[in-house]
């Protein structure tokens, strides 16, 4: 059975881990969105798809070298709450 406290930790635990995996990607968009924004706002050329490719590229890339890292983390989470359920 988990406890208060014991439930307070999972929760903390997940919300580090969903840093962990959303914080790289989300970074890189975000300088790369600036980066653009900066460069747009010097040639006056504002363009959707100018902003949009280059941070699906990125994102790809983010997600290509460290997909296993991802996968590895969120594997051990589900080993973790499924020996908490099993065992509570």
């Amino acid at each position: 059975m988990v406890t208060n406290s014991g439930m307070s930790d999972l929760m903390y635990e997940f919300f580090l881990m969903v840093i962990q995996l959303a914080g790289p990607p989300l970074l890189l968009s975000m300088l790369i969105g600036i980066l653009i924004a900066i460069i747009q706002a010097a040639t006056q050329i504002h363009e959707q798809t100018l902003t949009f490719v280059p941070k699906f590229l990125a994102i790809l890339a983010v997600m290509g070298f460290l997909g296993s890292s991802i996968l590895t983390m969120l594997q051990d989470f589900l080993k973790q709450m499924i020996g908490l359920i099993a065992g509570g």
